[in-house]
Order: structure tokens, then sequence, then C-alpha cells
């Protein structure tokens, strides 16, 4: 079953751009695992140290290999010192 995710990861104030780079260097290589439809960052426009990764994929098997591939483990390890709040992620399905 298809499984989407919501991701939202706020900045702690002066490392904006530093969690920018952290959440952009996921992209490429998680658009090429097996099972990502869609894998896409936002930033808020009023707000830029709040971002949103909106995701799509194949199966949730397939999302909790993502989540321990070498590339998202290597990222966390910058998360303490880079986020203000805790990640809020929600893992949804479709319904309409």
């Amino acid at each position: 079953m298809k499984v989407d995710v919501v991701a939202h990861l706020h900045a702690k104030p002066g490392k904006e751009e530093a969690l920018r780079q952290v959440l952009e260097s996921f992209i490429a290589p998680t658009r090429l695992e097996e099972g990502c439809i869609r894998y896409d960052l936002f930033r808020d426009l009023d707000h830029p140290g709040r971002f949103t990764f909106i995701e799509e994929w194949a199966s949730r098997e397939a999302l909790e290999r993502h989540g321990e591939s070498a590339h998202i483990t290597a990222g966390r390890t910058h998360f303490p010192e880079l986020l203000g709040d805790p990640a809020w992620v929600q893992v949804v399905t479709q319904i309409l």
C-alpha cells in the first residue's frame, strides 16, 4: 500500500541555512531509492526556518528502508545542533 509522509522540521534561530543544506543533501540520493515516488522539500515563506518534506512511497517498507539509509542516518547526526523543536512527522495514506 502506498504511503505519504509530511515531515516538518524547524531550525534553531541562526541555523536556518545550515539546516537547509542538510535537508537538501537528502533529496538526490532519496529520489534514487527503490520505492520513492515523490520527495520534495518546501520552505515556509513567512517563517524561513520552517521546512516541510512532502513524500510518497510505494510501501511502508520502502519508507522504513529510507529511514535507515546512510544519507539520512548521517544527516540526522546534525539535528541536535540544528533543530529548534523535534521533527513532526506524519505517515498517512490517502482516503480520496
